[in-house]
């Protein structure tokens, strides 16, 4: 009983060490991808593993399922170096543009096609790491892009940035006129009081030119001339 009671602890430990030497990878790919007709879209697939990722440790397949299958197809295989397909719907189409160093093992399909409508599966195996659910991409080939939600996002910020664009005009515009408006009204203020002055210097003038004298003689009687009396 004791002896079967050790045995047991040791495998749950064994076990266990062995569990933590190889632990799950995760990958990283987006749900849906969109291209259009005869051009090239990258499709993306990253990796995050315990272990230290190297050229030679790393293992990546991908694979396609066109729409309405249930079977896989072979597009691309990397294993220290890369491998496009040399026959099949991808040849000439697929190609190598991930960085094993970042943990980045995507591929660009070029001149897509409306067969290349459907699903594809990116794998990664990092040895010893090698317990890890595949992600699965859909790729849609479209005759048009269509506005994606950065598109949106963009769009927006741009109608954003017109509007407050719009508004400070507007503001600055408002405060040009008023500082106008100030200033004729200054300028005018001046105007007025020069005439002022002029005219009050005008009048002084008049008062010093006439002779003070004349406005006695003006302004006095004169005498009544008494006739002489004959005796």
């Amino acid at each position: 009983m004791f002896v079967s009671l050790v045995w047991s602890i040791w495998i749950l430990l064994l076990g266990a060490i062995v569990l933590s030497g190889v632990a799950g990878i995760e990958i990283y790919a987006p749900p849906q991808v969109e291209a259009v007709n005869g051009t090239a879209v990258r499709l993306k697939c990253t990796f995050r593993s315990t272990r230290p990722v190297s050229a030679e440790s790393v293992h990546v397949s991908w694979n396609f399922r066109a729409l309405n299958s249930k079977t896989e197809e072979s597009v691309f295989h990397y294993q220290e170096v890369a491998y496009p397909p040399v026959s099949g719907r991808f040849k000439g189409h697929a190609v190598w543009s991930g960085d094993i160093g970042r943990n980045d093992v995507s591929i660009t399909l070029h001149e897509v096609p409306p067969t290349f409508n459907g699903t594809y599966i990116c794998s990664v195996r990092n040895n010893p790491d090698v317990h890890g659910n595949s992600q699965e991409t859909v790729l849609r080939v479209v005759t048009y892009a269509s506005l994606s939600e950065i598109s949106m996002l963009v769009i927006a910020m741009v109608a954003a940035s017109v509007f407050i664009l719009i508004i400070l005009s507007i503001v600055l515009a408002v405060k040009i006129r008023k500082r106008r408006l100030r200033d004729e009204l200054e300028d005018q203020g001046e105007d007025q009081g020069e005439g002022e002055g002029e005219d009050l210097r005008e009048g002084e003038d008049q008062g010093e030119g006439e002779d003070p004298g004349e406005d006695m003689e003006l302004s006095s009687p004169k005498p009544k001339r008494k006739d002489p009396t004959v005796w």
